[in-house]
C-alpha cells in the first residue's frame, strides 16, 4: 500500500486532499441523480419514450463504468492530482454540452463525457485515503466521503428540481458546470500526489489476481445490488412512480427520495465507524442487503402507505444502502496491497453499472407495457405498469443478500 500501514497519525494535508477530492464527488453524484428531477422536462424538449430517456441518463453510468479499471490503475500510477482536475474540466464541458444540445443525440456525448469525468471522483478519493491516511481509518474516511458524494445527491435532486423549476433544466446544468470548473482548480492546488508505488507486480499482475479471487467478483455484486435501488429508483425513475401511484409532484416526490440519500449521508459514516471497531464486514454487508431488500419491496409493493411511513422507509432503506461502502474495504483486504487499484476498479465498475443496466432496463419494461396513453407528447405510464416494470430491483436486491451470504470474512489488519 501507499501509505504505511503502522502509521497512525493523520496528517493535515491528506485530510484536506480528501476533502477536496471528497467535495468533487459530490458534484459528480449530484449530477448522476440530477436527471430524476428533469424526466418530464427532458422527454418533452427532445421527444423521446422511457427507454430513450432511460438510456440518456445510463450514458453517464456507461462511460463511468467501462473506465474504472484503468482509472484505478492510473491513480497508482500517476497519481490523483492532475487527472482528478482534469476530470472535474471535462465534467464542466459535459455539462455544458448537454445544457445546449438541441437534439438527444447531442445531450448523449454531454451525458458520456459528464461520466467520463465523473469516473474520476470515487476511486480518486479513494487512493487519497490509501495513499496519505492511516489504513486503520480507511473505512472510517471511505465512510466520509460517502457523506460527502450522498450529500451531492440530495443537492441534485429537490434543490436542482426547484432551479428546474424556476430558470429550467438547462440553467441548472449551466450552473453546475461553473461548480465543476472552479473545483478543477481547486483539486490542482490542493491535492498532491505520493510518489508513485514502486513493486515488482505490473497492471496485469494485479489484475489477474483480483479478477482470478472469487471473493471479488461476489463483493461487487453485492455493491451492485446495494445501489440499484438507489440510482434506478431514487435516481430516475421515483418521480413519475410517485406521480403514477400516489399522485405526488415532483416537488414532493424529490423531497421523498431525498430520504434514501439522507440515509445514507447518516449511515455511511457510521457504518464505516463501526465496522471498523467491529474489525469485520460480513455482518453488516448482510444486514444492509436485507434491509434494502425489505424497504424497496414494501414502498413498491404494499399500498395505500402514509407519506410518512414511506419516508420512514426511504430513510432506513438509505441507511441499509449505505453498507455498500464496505465492500471497498473487504475487497481491498481480500487481494494484495499490489493489486488494489485493480480491486477497486473492479469493484466500482459493479456498482456503478447497476445504473447503466437498471435505469434503461425499467424504461424498457415501461414501453414494452405502455398502454397508449398520452398527454401531449409525453406518454404516460400507469401505476399497474410501473409495478410490474420495477420488479426487477427487490429482485436483484435479495440476490444481494444471497451474495452476502457467500461472502467470505476478510482479514483485517489491527493497527500496531
Amino acid at each position: 500500500m501507499g501509505h504505511d500501514a503502522e502509521s497512525s497519525s493523520i496528517a493535515l494535508p491528506g485530510v484536506i486532499a480528501w476533502g477536496v477530492g471528497s467535495a468533487f464527488f459530490f458534484v459528480a453524484f449530484a449530477l448522476r441523480v440530477s436527471p430524476s428531477v428533469m424526466v418530464e422536462e427532458l422527454m418533452r424538449d427532445f421527444g423521446v419514450t422511457a427507454v430513450v430517456l432511460g438510456n440518456l441518463s445510463a450514458f453517464y453510468f456507461y462511460a463511468y463504468a467501462a473506465v474504472q479499471i484503468p482509472v484505478g490503475v492510473l491513480m497508482d500510477r500517476v497519481g490523483p492530482r492532475v487527472l482528478m482536475a482534469g476530470a472535474a474540466m471535462i465534467c464542466a464541458l459535459g455539462c455544458v454540452i448537454f445544457a445546449w444540445s438541441e437534439v438527444v443525440q447531442g445531450a448523449y456525448i454531454g451525458r458520456l463525457l459528464i461520466g467520463f469525468g465523473c469516473a474520476f471522483s470515487w476511486v480518486g478519493v479513494l487512493t487519497v485515503i490509501g495513499q496519505q491516511l492511516p489504513d486503520r481509518h480507511f473505512a472510517v474516511f471511505t465512510g466520509g466521503g460517502q457523506f460527502a458524494g450522498t450529500a451531492g445527491a440530495i443537492a441534485g435532486q429537490a434543490p436542482v428540481g426547484w432551479v428546474v423549476e424556476q430558470s429550467g433544466w438547462r440553467s441548472a446544468m449551466l450552473f453546475i458546470a461553473a461548480v465543476a470548473a472552479v473545483l478543477a482548480v481547486t483539486i490542482f492546488l490542493f491535492v498532491k500526489n505520493n510518489p508513485p508505488r514502486r513493486t515488482e507486480s505490473n497492471f496485469l499482475v494485479g489484475l489477474k489476481n483480483a479478477a482470478g479471487n472469487p471473493q471479488t467478483w461476489i463483493i461487487a455484486v453485492i455493491g451492485m445490488s446495494l445501489t440499484g435501488p438507489v440510482l434506478a429508483f431514487a435516481g430516475l425513475w421515483g418521480v413519475p412512480w410517485f406521480k403514477a401511484v400516489y399522485g405526488i409532484e415532483k416537488s414532493e416526490a424529490a423531497t421523498l427520495l431525498s430520504l434514501v440519500f439522507v440515509g445514507w449521508l447518516i449511515g455511511a459514516p457510521l457504518v464505516g465507524w463501526l465496522s471498523d471497531r467491529l474489525r469485520a464486514r460480513k455482518p453488516l454487508l448482510l444486514a444492509g442487503t436485507l434491509v434494502s431488500t425489505l424497504t424497496i419491496a414494501t414502498v413498491l409493493y404494499l399500498p395505500g402507505l402514509s407519506s410518512g411511513v414511506i419516508a420512514l422507509l426511504l430513510l432506513v432503506g438509505g441507511i441499509g444502502g449505505s453498507t455498500m461502502i464496505l465492500t471497498f474495504a473487504a475487497a481491498r483486504e481480500h487481494n494484495a496491497a499490489y493489486a488494489s487499484g485493480a480491486t477497486l476498479g473492479i469493484v466500482n465498475t459493479f456498482v456503478v453499472a447497476s445504473g447503466a443496466l437498471f435505469q434503461p432496463l425499467i424504461g424498457f419494461l415501461l414501453d414494452r407495457r405502455w398502454t397508449g396513453d398520452m398527454s401531449g407528447s409525453l406518454r404516460i405510464y400507469d401505476a399497474e405498469t410501473f409495478s410490474a416494470s420495477m420488479l426487477v430491483l427487490p429482485i436483484f436486491a435479495f440476490f444481494g443478500f444471497l451474495m452476502a451470504l457467500a461472502m467470505r470474512e476478510p482479514v483485517i489488519e489491527r493497527s500496531q
